[in-house]
């Protein structure tokens, strides 16, 4: 499909997987036989002085989160007059207003103003799916309060792979929109689309930034909180076994089958032994208590407390 933006001064061509369309600059057909093997982000400029600035390559515009092979990818040769794209699929963007789209792009001045249009598009996506992600993260800071457990922990390394992704997506973007700035298309930089652009990717990498951290301060949280608790476990275990030393002691002294143990003649015999043993076992924890070493490990947890 070919479109001719601006009152005729660029040309958009836009071409799917095996279409070449009416293209006859031997320049970009070469490009073509060669850009449509790529499957990953891919970027090339020409700013020569003798020749025509101009910008190329292969951005994934959209990702799969769950699945690393569903995604879309296109690839497009820009330059002030002629924007051609191929394999690109508006029905990934769910954002666009067609109407407003066209009236918008109609408006522009040169391809590169219409291309920066459509990057300004795919970042609204962007930010769209950040505005779920925001909600899906403020109810997992506080599942961490009231539910601090493993599956918790899951879903925290699964909300910073999510960011990830998106941070994959939109790094590429800002590299287009450098490339872009780097040629020194007449009139770009002080455009207002450009200026547009510029403040939007400015905005989703702040965004970005700022929830990386706190996904890092809630993990950070979330290692802290397990290493105390394996820690008091271990304690727990050792308290224990250290009080029951002397049931333990004892129980294996008498189960001996010596032939003289005259212990087995005493009439009270029995009753004494179970003296002995509660009076050692009440012994040791008491020293244990005085000693602080029991801490408040037999005190339960409470609801909605991180180590208490």
């Amino acid at each position: 499909m070919e479109n001719v933006f601006g009152t005729g001064q660029w040309q958009w061509i836009q071409l799917n997987e095996n279409e070449q369309g009416r293209i006859s600059d031997e320049q970009i057909i070469a490009w073509l036989d060669d850009v449509r093997k790529n499957k990953t982000n891919y970027l090339r400029v020409n700013c020569f002085a003798d020749e025509e600035p101009v910008v190329n390559g292969s951005l994934i515009y959209k990702q799969n989160i769950s699945d690393e092979q569903d995604y879309k990818i296109i690839h497009f040769y820009l330059t002030e007059k002629l924007l051609v794209t191929v394999n690109l699929d508006w029905s990934e963007l769910k954002q666009i207003t067609p109407d407003r789209f066209v009236r918008q792009i109609r408006a522009t001045k040169n391809a590169v103003e219409g291309f920066l249009l459509f990057l300004g598009e795919v970042i609204n996506e962007l930010l769209v799916g950040i505005d779920k992600f925001e909600e899906e993260l403020k109810t997992l800071v506080w599942s961490v309060r009231k539910r601090n457990e493993t599956g918790i922990l899951e879903k925290v390394y699964h909300r910073r792979h999510e960011l990830l992704v998106c941070k994959n997506l939109l790094i590429p973007i800002n590299e287009v929109k450098m490339a872009i700035d780097e040629m020194g298309y007449q009139g770009i930089r002080g455009s207002k689309i450009f200026q547009t652009i510029s403040k939007r990717t400015e905005r989703i990498m702040v965004l970005l930034n700022e929830y990386e951290h706190q996904l890092d301060s809630m993990i950070n949280l979330e290692e802290v909180i397990s290493s105390h608790r394996g820690n008091e476990i271990m304690k727990t275990l050792t308290v224990m076994t250290t009080i029951f030393t002397p049931i333990m002691a004892f129980g294996a002294l008498w189960g001996m089958n010596f032939k003289h143990m005259p212990e087995l003649d005493w009439r009270y015999g029995y009753s004494l032994s179970i003296i002995i043993i509660l009076i050692s076992t009440i012994l040791l924890y008491v020293y244990l208590k005085m000693k602080g070493w029991t801490g408040d490990l037999l005190k339960g947890k409470k609801r909605g407390s991180f180590f208490k």
